[in-house]
């Protein structure tokens, strides 16, 4: 591991350097564009099965308690065991490799769950499904990480996320479209083979783009990383930047600082599903508990999913310009502050507009941090140590809409966000005093 002082490869740190000096080219569009859809994908696929849940509850598709509580949680054990496992494959095989890994096994796992005829067999292929979904997310922010220009990596990272946030409208509004049935199938059946095709064409793309010459300099491919170089530069040559800039040669951090890194990072994706995971998923229930009707939660419930969609679309634009630190430090005080007037609340109306303004933030909130998160890992680490952050936020999820049904229940919906309120302050403590400062618009190491 390299020390603070001891810096990397003279090789490859110049290929580096010369690829955050080439500008944003066709290439690294069309990686945007294949990133966008496989995190579409990913992102439908995690919708679906929030829906899934209501649709399993009424006839004649009926679950039983602990069926249904299986199969919402599958997905994200999944995604606690496949987070690491692909994290540690995009570290030694490839980020492109790993991905489509990953998303050949979403597809494989929705195939299986459309065409199961008994809840244990849907159960079992959704828990496939989430191994590879959770792995996406990480591995398509290591990638992004590595390879898009240091002035436009943030605003694509949001775009990305926010384009792919428009998956949980179309693949519920497809389940709508084609239900009870169509051409002999059920609704749920096509929205899940829909989602199998979407996985299978982002994998089949990434076979066509190259891999990340960072990442293949770090591991010592030094002729691959030249030849995957010269596509993103059209044959063209490139100044490095810490040259053309007169600035001293980035070095990584030292394995201690990884390390607390790395706690940092479980810390706040441990701490992040109760707001981002659990507000979503209930904030239908805190209708109803709040004396709606079901047909308004359900209403109120769809609005708030274009709130991460919007958030990402609105933030693009200037989060190249705002550091790391003080954009996820000021979104979760927004959540915070969100979360309990939302709690205070009564009319239908004002509860939309904190119940989006919320979801906004909280897209803000997970989107950069992902960058973040891939920022102050060092790129032959950055797969694997970013995943196993995310694998223990996924952990952490099965667990939330277990706890806020009991309080909501028990003590009532105060308690709650009194939770999610308290989570969020703590992330923000953390990320003031012992966070790393972010790269934004800089070199990654």
């Amino acid at each position: 591991m390299l020390s603070r002082a001891e810096p990397a490869n003279a090789p490859g740190r110049a290929i580096a350097e010369r690829l955050d000096a080439l500008p944003l080219c066709r290439l690294r569009l069309a990686l945007f564009c294949v990133l966008t859809l496989a995190l579409f994908a990913d992102i439908a696929e995690v919708a679906l099965g929030n829906a899934l849940g209501a649709v399993f509850q009424a006839p004649p598709r009926t679950m039983t308690q602990a069926e249904l509580s299986l199969f919402l949680a599958a997905i994200f054990a999944g995604g606690t065991v496949g987070a690491p496992i692909f994290g540690l494959l995009g570290d030694r095989l490839g980020r492109r490799l790993a991905l489509q890994m990953a998303l050949a096994l979403i597809a494989f796992g929705s195939l299986g769950a459309a065409a199961s005829l008994h809840p244990v067999t849907l159960i079992g292929f959704r828990f496939l499904s989430g191994i590879g979904i959770g792995a996406c997310p990480p591995l398509i922010a290591a990638y992004m990480a590595d390879v898009m220009p240091p002035r436009w990596r943030g605003m694509l990272s949001c775009l990305c996320a926010g384009l792919a946030f428009l998956g949980a409208p179309a693949i519920i509004f497809l389940m709508r479209a084609t239900s009870p049935t169509a051409w002999g199938l059920e609704g749920w059946r096509w929205a899940l083979g829909s989602g199998a095709v979407l996985a299978l064409v982002a994998a089949g793309l990434l076979s066509l783009l190259p891999e990340s010459p960072r990442w293949l300099a770090a591991a010592g491919r030094l002729a691959e990383a030249e030849a995957a170089l010269r596509h993103f530069g059209n044959g063209r040559s490139a100044t490095p930047l810490a040259s053309a800039s007169g600035q001293p040669a980035l070095t990584a951090p030292g394995s201690g600082d990884v390390e607390r890194r790395l706690l940092l990072l479980c810390c706040l994706y441990a701490l992040a599903p109760w707001a981002t995971i659990g507000f979503p998923l209930m904030s239908g229930a805190v209708m109803v508990a709040k004396q709606f009707s079901i047909g308004d939660s359900v209403v109120a419930a769809g609005l708030i999913m274009f709130g991460p969609a919007l958030g990402n679309l609105l933030v693009a634009p200037v989060i190249d310009r705002i550091g790391r630190k003080a954009s996820l430090v000021c979104a979760a005080w927004a959540m915070a502050a969100l979360g309990l007037a939302f709690a205070a609340a009564t009319s239908f109306l004002p509860l939309v507009a904190i119940g989006v303004a919320f979801a906004l933030a909280s897209a803000i909130y997970a989107s950069v941090l992902a960058v973040y998160a891939a920022e102050i890992i060092p790129t032959e680490l950055r797969a694997s140590r970013t995943s196993m952050a995310w694998g223990l936020g996924r952990f952490v999820s099965i667990f939330v809409p277990l706890v806020f049904f009991a309080l909501i229940q028990e003590v009532g919906i105060w308690s709650m966000f009194g939770l999610i309120s308290g989570a969020l302050s703590f992330s923000a403590l953390l990320i003031v005093v012992i966070g790393p400062q972010g790269r934004s618009r800089q070199a990654v190491a």
